[in-house]
């Protein structure tokens, strides 16, 4: 299965019984994002989460406040 990653415009190929590409196939919502891409975002992410810059919405809240 060919795939395009949403940041850099990379197109790739990957296994069409993975996980990944059922998820594609299954979900057109969700988006391919390549290992690189993947990793510098994730370390971005780190740093901005290490020097207290970086809020996570939603998840640390509890569903029942909202209501």
């Amino acid at each position: 299965m060919r795939v395009k990653c949403v940041i850099c415009d990379n197109v790739e190929n990957i296994d069409d019984d993975s996980p990944l590409a059922k998820k594609l196939r299954n979900r057109p919502i969700h988006t391919y994002m390549c290992p690189v891409c993947h990793e510098r975002i994730r370390k971005q992410t780190e740093e901005r989460t290490s020097a207290g810059q970086f809020t996570q919405y939603g998840k640390d809240e509890p569903e029942d406040d909202w209501f």
